[in-house]
């Protein structure tokens, strides 16, 4: 057995019952061969991958709360410290009743590599909490995430640990976040991202992960000889990714057709409406069944469907593991030319596989979605020197971190002898500046 295979075989014994997790060790440490068995003798004498898949620390802990009836309740809370070893650790807070460990390990794993390939100095946490806002009165929200961050700031900090939002936590939540750990630590620091306006938030945040993926997605075509203008598109989701991406598509010059929820999905064979789905919902907050009562040409089906249609490219933006094998054959057999992950981890190993072996071009998330953190990372810099860029100078850093991010996953699979293998790529670019460090550094 090799050391890969070691490694895999030790995170499967030692956390039982994480199937995310270790999907996540596995998809990365399986694109990794070539390198780490480069390298092998020096890898296994400093334990380096059992380290890398080990996270540095991590924290559960009990979140009671008081609903508008007085009733109390109580959530269970987490944050994972996963690898600080080029910066604060940086990554997200989900709210919803499906996070536990597993999911918040696999999530920070992922970020490590995500937030090694932006070029920016930080290193990969994740956080979050099962509580479920939808439903929820905004004083209820806000006593939750009071009681959630009395515990969380024993842990973080400007430059220790930096979280950001993420499903279920937009914000409304980082303002009851931010406001309740400035009342605990006395300090007003850049403590999370994703912050409002008024308060040290950075322009483009909101839109950023949305555009950043179309800004990857157009530079990977070009690399392709490929144009996206014109290219019909499908896009899973509603929330800010798939709503932003949708917008960037449009200005690119593509047609976006789809959209969905946790309910259902519609088909739009004229081109999505963005001001209708906006409405909906980030205005409305409605499900996206309302859609129909806007278009009425438009097809609204329950349940699951997205990647039925026949589209030039899919964009999956909702969670993780929402494409699957056979929805892969589907847009196959209808000619899909390329995927590319506007969602954590949104395809299966097997639908991945099934991509790239009938040579359709694959984004993974960690490269593709990476323009969030990496506007956070701004954010983060706006802090430290108390000032404000402009909307457009955000947005050129963001597109020129994309741009880069997508020659680099490139470069690095045409290093390794896998050109077009952008999973590979994105592993292998991503991974060898968390392992320099993390060697330069010694046994910590």
């Amino acid at each position: 057995m090799g050391y890969i295979d070691e490694v895999i075989a030790q995170v499967i014994e030692k956390n039982p019952a994480q199937p995310e997790f270790h999907q996540a060790v596995k998809e990365v440490l399986e694109s990794l061969r070539v390198v780490v068995e480069a390298n092998e003798e020096v890898y296994k004498r400093e334990a380096l991958l059992e380290r890398m898949v080990q996270p540095e620390r991590q924290f559960v802990f009990r979140v009671p709360w008081v609903d508008d009836q007085g009733q109390v309740q109580v959530n269970t809370g987490m944050r994972v410290q996963f690898n600080g070893a080029i910066g604060p650790y940086k990554g997200g807070l989900r709210f919803h009743p499906s996070v536990n460990l597993g999911i918040i390990k696999f999530l920070g794993f992922e970020q490590t590599f995500k937030n090694s390939l932006t070029g920016l100095p930080m290193g990969g946490g994740k956080g979050g909490a099962d509580f479920d806002p939808k439903g929820k009165s905004d004083r209820e929200i806000m006593a939750f995430c009071q009681s959630f961050m009395t515990e969380l700031s024993k842990y973080i900090g400007a430059d220790t640990d930096v979280p950001a939002g993420d499903i279920g936590v937009g914000a409304r939540e980082i303002g009851y976040l931010f406001g309740q750990y400035k009342r605990i630590a006395s300090k007003y620091e850049g403590v999370l991202t994703g912050k409002g306006l008024s308060y040290g938030g950075s322009l483009v945040r909101t839109q950023a992960t949305g555009y950043g993926l179309l800004y990857l997605t157009d530079e990977l075509l070009k690399l392709n000889n490929i144009s996206l203008a014109g290219k019909t598109v499908a896009v899973s989701g509603s929330g800010n990714v798939a709503i932003y991406a949708t917008e960037k598509a449009i200005e690119l010059g593509a047609k976006v057709v789809t959209a969905s929820d946790s309910k259902g999905w519609i088909y739009d064979p004229e081109g999505i409406d963005l001001e209708v789905l906006k409405e909906i919902k980030e205005v409305k907050r409605e499900r996206i069944l309302e859609y129909t009562k806007y278009r009425p040409n438009a097809q609204y089906h329950e349940g699951k469907g997205v990647w039925s249609v026949k589209v030039d490219i899919a964009l999956p933006c909702a969670t993780q593991n929402e494409l699957h094998l056979e929805d892969a054959k589907q847009l196959v057999s209808n000619g899909c030319i390329a995927v590319c992950e506007g969602a954590n981890m949104p395809t299966t190993l097997e639908a991945t596989k099934y991509l790239q072996e009938n040579k359709v071009i694959f984004a993974p998330g960690k490269a593709a979605n990476a323009g969030g953190v990496a506007t956070s990372g701004l954010e983060m810099a706006q802090n430290s020197g108390r000032i404000s860029w402009t909307a457009e100078e955000v947005d050129e850093k963001l597109k020129n971190i994309m741009i880069n991010i997508t020659h680099n996953i490139s470069d690095a699979a045409e290093r390794y002898g896998a050109k077009g293998n952008y999973v590979l790529g994105a592993n292998i670019a991503g991974f060898e500046k968390v392992a320099d460090a993390m060697l330069a550094q010694g046994v910590c």
